[in-house]
Formats: structure tokens, sequence, C-alpha cells
């Protein structure tokens, strides 16, 4: 090939479908690699030529990331295209300065460019950060849509880790699919709540493609975005969740300002437990940086199944994996219910091991709280070796998943749940009135 030569900065999500998108069929540009980052073990692999096209008939070969200055020289890079989100804007620039030095342009895609325009309406759910309450408010969307009597597909942001032209459309309708298709923790976490609901979730990699199908079964697409990303179709209602657990944040990370300029909607969520002045801060940004976008005002109250076991206990947390990693909260679901029924915390960090432990290693900032990580059977197995280890009375399974399903405990576990619930007017059902008319025919 002769051209442009590109490299993409990617985390096994929006690089593939930017590629798809941008380069696959541009004759002028040869995409010589990809690089990874976040997700462990993504790199290693080729994106394969069955997605990559007739113009790539070896595949693209996927590098780590810590690799990329030397990759710019030895490929001869002339421009980097960044692909993956929740970074914060310093992080970024650090990126871009690193790969300007090494003598290469470095790009950011505008969305509009790497958005599919569907065939029927879309609502799309994002955040400004991993850790806001996207899913409970999809959910909370969802419901409201099939109580009105529309047909709804979810289609969830990708997490492809597995074999790449076996995942590039995959559709969930029960919990033996995910079997099916070997999901992983953090696949599981997204797609059980939906499937408990009885709505189906298309995922994968060619997103395109996934979206022609899922047209073919819905009124109405749900984009379940992840990760902070920016939607990957054309959205006619564009609904953002922000946190006041993290306030400024929705000014300090990419894609995350991006969403919040863009909204339609903006909910400001978990609001209970929140501090006025965080609350505060939170609106005056909105008021600043996006003065006409609708503001919902909601909490995630907590359901605690089986509350007074905790009592006087010592207790092992388990939060939501990404949350606590590059989400960089310091808590969650599972500290409030341990506070409530006055469990003491057992710090988890003395009792972990392989793959938990470099976790820990590579976020130093997490505490005393354990990420449920599982990506891939490795994994598993170290966060159940991990549990078993703890001194500890009970484990608090704060997941979006009942992690009792998955792993073996040899302790009692408490199961915390949490759903959207919106405080006074406008509520998403005034938002979503326009979506609420009879269906198509």
């Amino acid at each position: 090939m002769a051209g442009k030569r590109v490299l993409i900065m990617g985390a096994a999500g929006r690089d593939f479908h930017n590629f798809n998108l941008l380069y696959r069929s541009d004759s002028s540009v040869e995409v010589v690699a990809f690089t990874a980052t976040q997700i462990p073990n993504i790199e290693g692999r080729r994106y394969p030529a069955a997605l990559a096209g007739p113009r790539y008939p070896q595949g693209i070969p996927i590098y780590p990331e810590a690799e990329l200055y030397s990759l710019i020289k030895s490929l001869k890079v002339d421009e980097v295209l960044f692909a993956y989100s929740d970074v914060s804007h310093e992080y970024i620039m650090h990126r871009a300065s690193l790969v300007l030095a090494a003598g290469a342009d470095f790009r950011l895609a505008a969305p509009r460019v790497t958005m599919v325009r569907s065939k029927v309406p879309v609502v799309s759910v994002c955040a400004v950060r991993t850790g806001c309450g996207k899913s409970q408010t999809t959910r909370r969307i969802c419901e409201l849509l099939r109580a009105a009597g529309r047909t709804i597909v979810v289609v969830r942001h990708p997490m492809p880790y597995g074999d790449l032209a076996a995942q590039a459309v995959q559709r969930f309708a029960s919990f033996e699919d995910l079997d099916r298709h070997n999901c992983t923790i953090e696949e599981r976490e997204e797609y059980e709540p939906h499937l408990r609901e009885g709505t189906v979730v298309f995922a994968g990699v060619d997103y395109e493609a996934i979206l022609r199908q899922a047209e073919q079964e819905a009124d109405i697409v749900l984009w379940d975005g992840g990760n902070n990303d920016t939607p990957f179709y054309v959205p006619d209602l564009e609904i953002v969740v922000v946190d006041p657990h993290r306030p400024g944040h929705e000014l300090r990370y990419h894609p995350g300002e991006t969403n919040l300029r863009r909204a339609d909607v903006i909910v400001i969520n978990k609001m209970v437990g929140a501090r006025r002045e965080a609350i505060a801060e939170v609106r005056r940004n909105i008021v600043h940086h996006n003065p006409a976008a609708i503001v919902v005002e909601a909490a995630s109250p907590l359901l605690v199944e089986d509350g007074d076991k905790l009592r006087g206990q010592r207790a092992v947390v388990v939060e939501d994996g990404p949350t606590l990693t590059h989400g960089e909260m310091k808590y969650g679901a599972g500290v409030f219910a341990a506070e409530k029924y006055g469990a003491t915390i057992v710090d988890p960090r003395p009792f972990v091991v392989g793959s938990i432990a470099e976790t820990f290693e590579h976020y130093p900032g997490i505490g005393p709280v354990l990420p449920a990580m599982g990506y891939g059977e490795a994994q598993v197995h170290d966060l159940e070796t991990t549990l078993k280890r703890a001194e500890c009375d009970v484990v608090i399974v704060a997941t979006p998943i009942d992690l009792r399903r998955i792993l073996e405990f040899n302790k009692p576990a408490v199961r915390v749940l949490y759903e959207l619930q919106e405080i006074g007017r406008p509520n998403l059902a005034d938002v979503l009135k326009p979506f609420l008319g009879p269906a198509r025919s």
C-alpha cells in the first residue's frame, strides 16, 4: 500500500470502530498497527483480516501501548489516532507530546465522523466518567419505553476481549448466550441486568453490521455507552450522566467533557449522600458549558439483601472493577451498605494474589475495596482465591451481577442492588415523551 501510514491507539473498542468507519475502505491510508492499554491481555493479537477487509489480507497487529514511541519510528508512522476514553486531559496530552516528539501527527476524530445513522430512532445514554450510574439510567429508560409498548433493543459499547472475528456481531437474549460467548465478568455486569428484564442486547466489533441487525428487531435502539465514550450512532436524544461525588471531573476527562457539552439531557445522579457544595459545583458547570441542556436530578437508592447479616461483622467489599480502576472512585454502593448496617470494612490488600495484586499495583489509589476484575478465567480464579483468603466474616457483593453465580465463596455473601430514582421534575418520562407514542407498524 501507499499513502499516509496511521497507527491507532486504543483499548479494544473505539479503536476498531474508528478503523471500520474511517480507514477500512480508504485507499489513501494504510493502518500499520493498533496499540492497546487499560484492559489486561488485549495486546499481542491481530485485528483479523475477516474484519479488516481485503486491503489487509494479513490483518493488523496489536502492540502494547508502552511500545508506542519505538513503533512510530520503526513503522514510519505519519499520524496517530487516539481512540479510547475515560482519560484525563493531562493524560491525553502527555501521549500527544510523546507522539509529536517521535515525529508523527496526533489526531482526535470528531464524534460526528464516527457515528452511524440508524433507520429507527436512537436514544443514547453516556456519561462523563465510568461509574456515574449510566447502567441504571439505561435500565430506567428501558422500563419507561417498554411500559409504553415500544420494542427496545440495547446496543452496548464494545468489550471484545476474545476472538475478534467470532465477536463481530453478538446477540444476547438469555443467560445461556453469555455462557456460549464465554463472556467475562465485565461483560456480564453490563448484559445480565438487561437480560433479566427481557431486553435483547447486541455488542461486538462491527457496529454498523450490529446496527443493521438490531434495526430489524427494534422500534427504538438504545445506545448503552461505556467508559464515558461518545455514541457510535447518531442519537435522536443524547442523555449524559454526571456524578456529584466527583465534582469537576465532568470538565477534566476525555471525552467526558465532550459528552457534557453535546448532551440534550444531563442526569445528575447519586445526589443523596453527595455534599451540597459538590452538587452546586456540578450544576454551575452544566449551566456554564451547556445551558440549553435539560437537567434531571436522580438518586441510586440501595437495596441490601439480608442487611441485618452485616451488623457487627467484618466485611470485604467488592465493587465494580472499572469504576474503581480507571474510573478512580474510592467507594461505591458496597461501602454505603457497610456503613448503613455498621459493618467494619476489611482491607483486602493483604490477601490479594496474582493479577488482582497487579491491579492494586497499577491503580494504587483504589484503597480498601476489592475491584471485581474478571478479564478471563485466570483473573476470575485470582479474584475467587483472594476472597477465600480474606480474613472476614462476610463479603458484600456490590457489583451489577451476582458474583455468587460465577465464584465459589467460602463465607456468607450479601448482595447490594441499586436502581435509578428520579427526584422531582423534569424526569426521564418527560424527556422521553417524543418516543412514547405509537409503535411503528
